[in-house]
């Protein structure tokens, strides 16, 4: 039996129930039956059960493929979600890691000279060519982090 008649049986089952079926016999005592009962007829009304429509295996089938497509599909769009969410955070979090890199690197161009603390905690201060060697060595970090 095709999708569409199964539709149509489906759709016309509360009619058929509702409506009152009427049995009777003519003058030839030929049997009839009909929605609508005959008059100066003597008439019987009929309780008609419909037997319950029997699904198509393919049908069910179909039905389980759809509802299995579904469901998968819905567990791919959560995966990216949660990887989205999760690049996402990764991103914020490497921001603001070069912010905070680029802030020390613009504070490091304002000092003049750095210096080393030695053994008696005492600032030793460090050349000319030393300074330029620990900017040009930070700066090389903030740009490898920070693409730029």
């Amino acid at each position: 039996m095709s999708t569409r008649m199964l539709l149509i049986l489906v759709l016309l089952t509360p009619t058929i129930t509702q409506a009152g079926v009427y049995r009777w016999v003519d003058e030839q005592g030929n049997t009839h039956f009909g929605d609508q009962p005959p008059e100066k007829v003597a008439h019987q009304e009929i309780s008609v059960t419909v037997a319950p429509a029997h699904s198509d295996t393919s049908v069910d089938e179909r039905r389980q493929n759809i509802e299995s497509f579904l469901e998968q599909r819905q567990q791919q769009r959560e995966k990216e979600q949660a990887a989205n969410m999760k690049a996402a955070k990764q991103a914020a979090k490497h921001e603001a890691q070069c912010r905070k890199l680029r802030a020390r690197l613009k504070h490091m161009e304002s000092i003049s000279t750095f210096y080393n603390l030695n053994d008696q905690g005492e600032r030793v201060f460090v050349s000319e060519s030393e300074n330029d060697q620990i900017r040009q060595r930070f700066q090389g970090k903030v740009q490898k982090t920070c693409n730029g």
